[in-house]
């Protein structure tokens, strides 16, 4: 008897999708535990959160609970635009890396990010996409638009799978990201894009043209009468509505973008998909998100953003970025047991007082953070370095402290946050903050990130 076919497997895979995807929206949610805290970047600018305003939301947990979830909690029809880099099928586990301060040095450590390979090969991969895919349709909102980011592998595949779910009539483009990369073949030509499916999810949907230059042949004017030309170093072009090849850079090596992610995706790439798919004050949705660009684009452009990935590395890089950018308000949520506190981080001093000014001022003094090796996902060469951090620089392992200077015991706000950055590998020793809250707080808490994602927190009772 002869081995099925993936063509023979299809149907199998698309009644399957159907069924489960059923069963998920018809039954209650009875997902994992769900941890939430709240980050508020520029500690300056107290804003007040009502209970029913929605603000922009990272979750750390499986996709496929989270929309579950999401669904549950009346997101349904509500996301403008969805953009998904899922997994390619290339059978690699992928690693992230992280730069340590080591006696006054960077030293960089590998560490799993996560996998993208299937046990059953390309059937399993479609029958886990075709479920999601199905999610994110009941998530978009009418005039929604979902743009499926694959590459050779599974490109063609997938598009059958998404004529079912969203229908052929309702496909809009195959988009070619073109780029330059390094390496190539003699025995085949060099494989340098990627391929974007886009589909609506009706006939009435967002789309705002946007604009890109056209060089004339030979880059000189062509002097058309009602022709606007412009003259740039390259030579003379007009500007035209954009086309389904786009030539945009990657994030490389030299990047001032790059984060340590191997899949990280260029903010120039996601802003044309989310100015044109979406408008000011749409949700935009990233169920694979990575490194967070999508998030961190939608947040630039006055959009609302809600995130999910479950890998820890993809937490620490988004949390810090958005930081950076000084975001709006954001939840994030940790489903389940993902970061289980392996990692205890111990405080030598507190102090707090009222300064000469009438400020009142927390004085924290950091003594150690201590790591259990043997449950992280490192590589055994990187055993003896990382014994050497915890005993000589065991704060270096910190990635993130955020502060709640009047805890109340429910959802904490992180006012204060203090992060490594690519120009200052650890946080020091020694913290100080200076807030009014501090005179009527009762408790302070302290939650806790390390470079490898592990979560804990600290409650400081006054």
């Amino acid at each position: 008897m002869r081995e099925l076919s993936l063509i023979d497997c299809l149907p199998e895979i698309v009644n399957n999708g159907r069924n489960t995807v059923k069963n998920i929206i018809n039954r209650a949610y009875y997902g994992p535990e769900v941890e939430k805290y709240r980050i508020i970047p520029n500690h300056n600018k107290m804003e007040i959160i009502s209970k029913d305003k929605r603000i922009n939301s990272f979750y750390q947990g499986d996709n496929l609970i989270v929309m579950e979830k999401l669904i549950e909690d009346g997101y349904r029809d509500k996301i403008d635009l969805i953009y998904i880099d899922p997994p390619f099928l290339t059978n690699v586990n992928y690693k992230g890396k992280v730069i340590v301060e080591n006696e006054s040095k960077g030293e960089i450590i590998e560490y799993f990010a996560y996998k993208d390979t299937w046990d059953g090969g390309m059937v399993t991969y479609l029958e886990n996409l075709y479920i999601r895919l199905s999610l994110m349709k009941e998530l978009l909102s009418p005039q929604g638009t979902i743009y499926v980011h694959l590459d050779f592998r599974t490109v063609h595949y997938v598009k059958v799978l998404m004529d079912e779910i969203f229908g052929e009539e309702n496909f809009l483009n195959e988009i070619i990201w073109a780029y330059k990369s390094g390496g190539s073949s003699r025995r085949y030509y060099a494989r340098k894009h990627d391929n974007i499916l886009v589909y609506t999810k009706t006939k009435d949907y967002i789309f705002n043209p946007q604009l890109e230059k056209s060089y004339n042949r030979d880059f000189k004017p062509y002097n058309f009468k009602g022709v606007e030309e412009f003259q740039d170093e390259i030579g003379w072009y007009t500007m035209v509505r954009l086309k389904d090849v786009w030539n945009i850079n990657m994030v490389g090596r030299t990047s001032k973008e790059r984060l340590g992610y191997s899949t990280q995706k260029p903010e120039k790439l996601l802003e044309r998909i989310i100015l044109t798919s979406s408008n000011e004050n749409s949700l935009v949705g990233d169920f694979f998100a990575g490194s967070g660009t999508t998030g961190i684009v939608a947040e630039k452009n006055n959009r609302k953003w809600v995130m999910v990935d479950k890998g820890s590395l993809s937490k620490t890089i988004i949390n810090n970025r958005l930081i950076e950018n000084k975001s709006s308000p954001y939840n994030i949520y940790i489903l389940g047991d993902l970061n289980k506190e392996i990692g205890k981080l111990f405080i030598k001093k507190m102090d707090i007082i009222e300064n000469k000014e009438g400020e009142m001022e927390l004085n924290l003094e950091l003594d150690r953070y201590e790591l259990d090796i043997d449950k992280i996902s490192i590589d055994k060469k990187y055993i003896d370095l990382m014994k050497n951090i915890l005993k000589n620089n065991s704060l270096a392992l910190l990635d993130f402290i955020g502060i709640d200077v009047n805890y109340q015991g429910n959802t904490p706000n992180l006012n204060w946050q203090f992060y490594r950055t690519k120009e200052k590998l650890t946080l020091g020793r020694n913290i100080k903050i200076k807030d009014p809250n501090l005179r009527e707080s009762e408790m302070i808490l302290l939650k806790i990130i390390d470079i490898f994602g592990h979560e804990s927190k600290i409650l400081l009772k006054l």
